[in-house]
C-alpha cells in the first residue's frame, strides 16, 4: 500500500510530461534564417522542407533542406544542391520542388532568372539517392529553357495524379502552364492534341502554383500580388481534373498586420490517411523592408462542410508537434 502514492506520482508526472510534449509548438518561423518559397513534403515518416535561400540573386547559388520527425524539431541539411554541381546555373537558384520515384529523389528548381529566350537558364532537374542529397544534375541542361505561352520558366511544382502520371506545373509573369512529364523526367510527352505546354492560368494568378487532391477534387493554388510587397497572398480554385477549368474561389492566406506581411508562395502537407492539413509558406517580419528577408512558417489549414478552404490564421505560435510514427 505504501507504494501506491509513488505509482500515482509516476503516472501523474508521465501524464504531465506527455501533455507538455504534445502541447509544444514549433513557433513561427520554424527554423532560423532567411528562407522562402518552401516545398513541404513527407518522406519515410519524416517531414521535409525544401526552401529558397532568400538572398540577392547573385548570392542565391545553393539550396538547403530541413527535416523533422514532428514539425517542431528541425534539422538543417546544408547545401544539398549548389551551382558547382549544376554548371549551367549561375545564380538565382530557387523555388525547389521534389518527388520520390523509383528509389530516387528528383529535385526540380529554377535558375538564372532568365528574362527572354536569348538567355541561358530556366527549370532544371537534379537527382539523388537520399532526400538530403547531395543532388547532381540530371540532364546537364535545363528541362525548360524557353518562354511558352508567356510563362517565365520558374516556380515549378511536380504533381502526381491518381493514375500515377506526373505533371509539371510552372510559370511566372502571370502565366501558368502544365506539361506531362515522361517516365524518367528527362522531357515531356505531348498531349493528345499535339501540344506540350498547356496554359491553365486562372484569374489573379501571378506565380507559385501548387496542387493537391481531396475527396476526388483537384485544388489548384497560386500566389498573387508582388513578392516584395505586403499584399503577397495565396488564392485557389477547385476543379474535377488537373487541367481545370479553374475558376478562382478566393484568397486563403494573406498578411495579418498584427503578425507578419507578405504571406505567400506556399505548399501543403497532408498527414497520411488523415484529413489533417498544414500550409507551409513564407512571410516577412513586421517592420522588415528588405525584400529578401523572408522566413518560413507553418500553420494549420482547414476545410468547411462544402470542401472550401477556410482562411488561414497566421500565427507566431505555429503548430503543435505531430509525429508520424
Amino acid at each position: 500500500m505504501k507504494k501506491q502514492p509513488l505509482v500515482l506520482l509516476f503516472l501523474l508526472s508521465t501524464s504531465l510530461a506527455f501533455a507538455q510534449s504534445t502541447s509544444k509548438t514549433a513557433g513561427n518561423p520554424v527554423f532560423p534564417g532567411w528562407y522562402a518559397d518552401p516545398e513541404g513534403i513527407i518522406f519515410n515518416n519524416t517531414y521535409w522542407i525544401y526552401p529558397t535561400y532568400s538572398a540577392p540573386y547573385n548570392q542565391q547559388v545553393f539550396l538547403d533542406a530541413f527535416s523533422s520527425p514532428d514539425l517542431v524539431t528541425w534539422t538543417k541539411h546544408s547545401r544539398i544542391l549548389d551551382t558547382t554541381s549544376i554548371r549551367w546555373a549561375k545564380r538565382a537558384v530557387w523555388a525547389p520542388a521534389i518527388v520520390q520515384k523509383d528509389q530516387k529523389y528528383y529535385l526540380f528548381f529554377g535558375a538564372n532568372d532568365i528574362q527572354s529566350d536569348q538567355e541561358h537558364g530556366g527549370i532544371g532537374v537534379a537527382v539523388a539517392d537520399r532526400p538530403e542529397g547531395p543532388f547532381k544534375d540530371h540532364l546537364g541542361k535545363p528541362l525548360i529553357d524557353k518562354f511558352h505561352n508567356g510563362a517565365q520558366p520558374i516556380d515549378q511544382f511536380v504533381f502526381k495524379d491518381k493514375d500515377g502520371q506526373y505533371y509539371l506545373f510552372y510559370g511566372g509573369w502571370r502565366h501558368c502552364n502544365v506539361a506531362k512529364l515522361n517516365a524518367d523526367f528527362t522531357g515531356f510527352v505531348p498531349f493528345p492534341d499535339g501540344s506540350t505546354f498547356k496554359e491553365i492560368t486562372p484569374q489573379g494568378y501571378v506565380e507559385g502554383p501548387f496542387m493537391f487532391i481531396r475527396n476526388g477534387k483537384y485544388y489548384f493554388m497560386w500566389s498573387e500580388g508582388g513578392w516584395t510587397g505586403p499584399n503577397y497572398s495565396v488564392a485557389y480554385a477547385v476543379a474535377d481534373s488537373p487541367f481545370g477549368p479553374f475558376e478562382r474561389v478566393g484568397k486563403i492566406l494573406q498578411q495579418d498586420p498584427q503578425v507578419a506581411t507578405g504571406a505567400g508562395h506556399h505548399s501543403v502537407i497532408q498527414v497520411p490517411n488523415q484529413d489533417q492539413w498544414y500550409i507551409v509558406y513564407h512571410r516577412r517580419p513586421l517592420g522588415e523592408t528588405d525584400g529578401n528577408h523572408r522566413v518560413t512558417c507553418i500553420d494549420e489549414m482547414h476545410f468547411d462542410e462544402k470542401g472550401l478552404i477556410k482562411p488561414v490564421k497566421i500565427t507566431h505560435e505555429g503548430v503543435k508537434a505531430r509525429p508520424l510514427r
